[in-house]
């Protein structure tokens, strides 16, 4: 049991690394990042940003490989976040006017993380 809390512990530590790197990346594309790990009880949301006009909510995943990495999100994973972002832009009174998408970064050991936009529709 003790070795499936240390990779448990290390997997959620490689996602929080994960997370922060997006957020850098994303920061770099010139977004402004309004929330980090954002939850509710429809679901949760890795990074939420905002460019302008537009808010987008990101999916993360650390992964060996980028088609790893887009191929672990799921259709039910896509509806928690979706739910979870109607939610947030409902509760947001300064963001009522915006137009919103779902998005992923993928983050692969030793390179620079990668942003897909609109992968969810």
């Amino acid at each position: 049991m003790a070795a499936a809390h240390r990779f448990r512990n290390n997997t959620y530590g490689r996602g929080l690394i994960a997370e922060h790197a997006a957020a850098w990346l994303l920061r770099f594309k010139g977004w402004h990042i309004l929330e980090h790990r954002w939850a509710c009880h429809q679901g949760e949301v890795d990074v939420i940003a905002r460019k302008g006009a537009l808010v987008i909510f990101v999916e993360v995943k650390y992964r060996a490989d980028v088609r790893s990495g887009l191929d672990a999100l799921t259709v039910a994973q896509w509806r928690r976040i979706e739910a979870a972002a109607a939610v947030y832009m409902t509760r947001s009174a300064g963001l009522r006017d915006c137009s919103w998408r779902f998005d992923a970064v993928c983050v692969t050991p030793w390179a620079v993380p990668r942003h897909f936009e609109g992968v969810w529709e």
